[in-house]
């Protein structure tokens, strides 16, 4: 297979690097002399280039995204600067972002907190609400078409099959966009408007709540779901835990009928704004990320949408401050935070500085920041090894917020120990051995039944650490109440 050769230079753009490649072309990393700054260069392949402006040709589709992203110019929106072609290649200069895709982080599984989702959905509301005045419907909301940039604010990008009043590039009756995503009358052919932007925002919105699509399966299954069936509200999904006031307000962003919807992408904000019952401060997630010490270099989550993220070297002198520009509680130490941050970053990628100080603030010992930190990793697997990885450094099991505080560890103490994942839990201590093993079997069969001593063995296999054995047992227990009295047993064993 013979190796792709790059061009060295787009009109007067000259190339510096290869920031990506897809089915439609590649996006390369520029320079622009004349005006001296950076800019990210869209292309489409050659093979794809033709004179089709029929609905959804690729042709078509580019230069639609250089049309409708041009005439807009909104902080929360990626500017595009020029479209040009040179070599037989067609282009679109754009603002060079630094950051990662809202997808990004959901496949990571990172949870966002109540307060960050309304913040949120704020910037991406006010972003779409520009491009409605300006006679432009995105029509591919979506978390990979949301970038989340290195300073907490968020762009929003790739306006290929946007909708602009007045044009013949994309028509009101051809099906185009992602389809877990797509809003009834985007299946059904049916004349649509700016609200189909506002059923995007609100999968976006359930998907920051839940981790999930409102609907899943094959395109004609989602066709069918979409169309026809009501999708699960936030607050009773399983293992979610989110306010029920957020309820109302999804379920109105998805309804089928575009009508009985939000009319505006400003009154889905002003939805949001009233159940919050306060101003929606939609710079938290910005502060939060602005006021953490910069970051040591740590292991790409996913490949970057535009450039890879911001890589800093650990502050030294002024203390750490938190999302409001206060210090950190002084009993903490920046080399144990760097820690706890590298170790979170493995799972959640560049989010971990953001989460460690954020855990810090609420936390008053090791064993409890470990605790909180490994809710963040949803993945059991993951969980466990992060787990495992913090029993290195705690010397023993963490446990989560709730559970008995205990006096700031220092470096290298073993701290008080708690079993992993559960509230207001008796601390404890000791290695995993054959006794505990034994008890914790005693333990799990009054939950589960004989399999219990298959799960135990299988739980024990390869590891030392307690706070592993116990958060795979409790895995086995599928009622929550139960779970967490589990829990609690087995962090009393001696």
């Amino acid at each position: 297979m013979t190796e792709r050769k790059h061009p060295t230079q787009l009109g007067k753009y000259r190339i510096t690097a290869v920031l990506g490649e897809g089915a439609m072309g590649v996006v390369y990393k520029g320079f622009d002399p004349d005006i001296q700054r950076t800019v990210a260069l869209k292309t489409i392949r050659t093979g794809l280039d033709a004179e089709d402006d029929s609905p959804g040709a690729p042709a078509s589709r580019f230069r639609n995204e250089a049309q409708a992203a041009g005439r807009l110019g909104h902080p929360g929106i990626v500017a595009v600067y020029d479209f040009g072609r040179d070599q037989h290649i067609a282009y679109i200069a754009m603002e060079f972002v630094e950051g990662r895709s809202l997808a990004s982080y959901l496949s990571a599984k990172v949870r966002f907190t109540d307060t960050d989702i309304p913040g949120i959905m704020s910037q991406l509301l006010d972003a779409l609400d520009h491009a409605h005045d300006k006679g432009v419907w995105h029509r591919d909301v979506k978390p990979a078409n949301i970038i989340m940039m290195s300073n907490g604010r968020l762009k929003v990008a790739d306006f290929g099959i946007a909708r602009i009043d007045s044009t013949h590039l994309t028509q009101t009756h051809y099906m185009v966009g992602t389809p877990s995503h797509m809003a009834p009358e985007q299946f059904l052919g049916k004349p649509m408007d700016r609200r189909v932007d506002v059923y995007g925002a609100g999968v976006v919105l359930y998907q920051l709540l839940t981790g999930r699509a409102p609907f899943a399966g094959t395109t004609e299954a989602l066709m069918y779901k979409v169309v026809n069936e009501q999708p699960e509200p936030p607050s009773l999904v399983a293992g979610v835990d989110r306010p029920a006031w957020f309820d109302p307000i999804v379920m109105r962003a998805l309804a089928k009928r575009a009508e009985d919807r939000f009319d505006t992408a400003e009154d889905f904000k002003q939805a949001l704004l009233d159940a919050v019952g306060q101003s929606i401060d939609d710079s938290s997630w910005e502060k939060t990320v602005m006021m953490a010490p910069p970051r040591m270099a740590r292991p790409p989550m996913s490949p970057p949408t535009f450039a890879p993220p911001s890589v800093g070297s650990p502050s030294s002198g002024a203390p750490s401050l938190g999302s409001a520009g206060t210090a950190l509680p002084t009993h903490w130490d920046k080399a144990q935070l760097t820690l706890a941050e590298q170790s979170l970053a493995r799972y959640v990628g560049p989010l971990a500085s953001v989460l460690v100080r954020r855990a810090a603030r609420e936390c008053h010992d090791l064993n409890e920041l470990y605790g909180k930190l490994a809710e963040q990793v949803t993945d059991p697997r993951a969980r466990d090894a992060f787990l495992g990885q913090a029993s290195l450094v705690t010397g023993g099991s963490p446990r989560t917020a709730g559970g008995t505080r205990g006096t700031p560890s220092s470096p290298g103490s073993r701290g008080s120990l708690g079993s992993a994942g559960s509230a207001g839990a008796t601390t404890i201590g000791g290695p995993l051995n054959d006794a505990v093993i034994d008890k914790a079997q005693a333990l799990l069969a009054q939950y589960v039944g004989p399999i219990a001593k298959v799960l135990v063995k299988r739980a024990a296999t390869g590891i030392d650490s307690r706070a592993v054995f116990f958060n795979r047992l409790a895995e086995a227990v599928n009622d929550p109440a139960a779970r967490e009295k589990l829990l609690k047993d087995l962090g009393r064993l001696g």
